[in-house]
Parts: structure tokens; C-alpha cells; sequence
């Protein structure tokens, strides 16, 4: 009979296996009381494909966004696509038109700040 050695070990758990914290465990951050921090607060403004009603971040004014359209990634590559197979006489430009294409940009009218984009993709 020959001695064998020790019983092989059991795999690792689902939570050593990827890096995290064991329930066992609790996490506690370190705050440094010397140093003040500054608070960064980030508002975000839920914007559509028309004009949203919204409290300006940065004026703090009741307004109504403007917006600005252009042509968005999916006009540009549809374009491109075009071109290649063989629409280059101005049918290249027709996803230019396609409000679903556009990307629209949201800014306040009082102060001018950037407020957001949407995008149909």
C-alpha cells in the first residue's frame, strides 16, 4: 500500500475567486479629519429629443432647455456606408435628415451652460 498524501484542497469560493469582500468581514473607509474634501455633487438633467423644463445647475433658473441638433455616429457611418456602395450624388446625406440619426444638445438659454445630450442609440 502505498502512502498517499493530503486530500486535495476545496476550490475557492465565488467571492475569493473574483476579489471580493467576505460577508465575515465589514468595510470600514478611512476618513481623514485633518483634510477637508470638497463635496462634488453631479446633477443629472433627464433630456429627450425636444426641449425638457428643468432647474438650471449652474444659474439655478427655471427654464426651458435649447436645443441644438447634429448629425450623430449612426448618420455618419450610414453615410459613409452609402458612399460606398456607390450613393455618392447626395443620397449619402439622407441619414443627415433622419431625426433618429441626430444627436440633440440641451443647454440653458439663461447662462449658456452645456446641460446634456440625447441620442436615439
Amino acid at each position: 500500500m502505498s502512502k498517499q498524501g493530503p486530500p486535495p484542497a476545496a476550490p475557492p469560493s465565488y467571492l475569493e475567486a473574483v476579489g471580493g469582500v467576505n460577508p465575515s468581514s465589514s468595510f470600514t473607509p478611512h476618513h481623514n479629519v485633518t483634510s477637508q474634501q470638497p463635496i462634488i455633487v453631479t446633477t443629472v438633467i433627464p433630456v429627450g429629443p425636444g426641449s425638457t423644463h428643468t432647474v438650471c445647475p449652474h444659474c439655478h433658473a427655471e427654464v426651458d432647455t435649447s436645443v441644438r441638433t447634429e448629425p450623430g455616429l449612426i448618420a455618419w457611418l450610414s453615410g459613409g456606408l452609402l458612399v460606398l456602395f456607390g450613393c455618392w450624388l447626395g443620397c449619402c446625406l439622407i441619414p443627415c435628415c433622419i431625426p433618429e440619426c441626430m444627436n440633440v444638445h440641451h443647454a440653458c438659454p439663461n447662462c449658456k451652460a452645456y446641460l446634456g445630450r440625447y441620442s436615439h442609440f
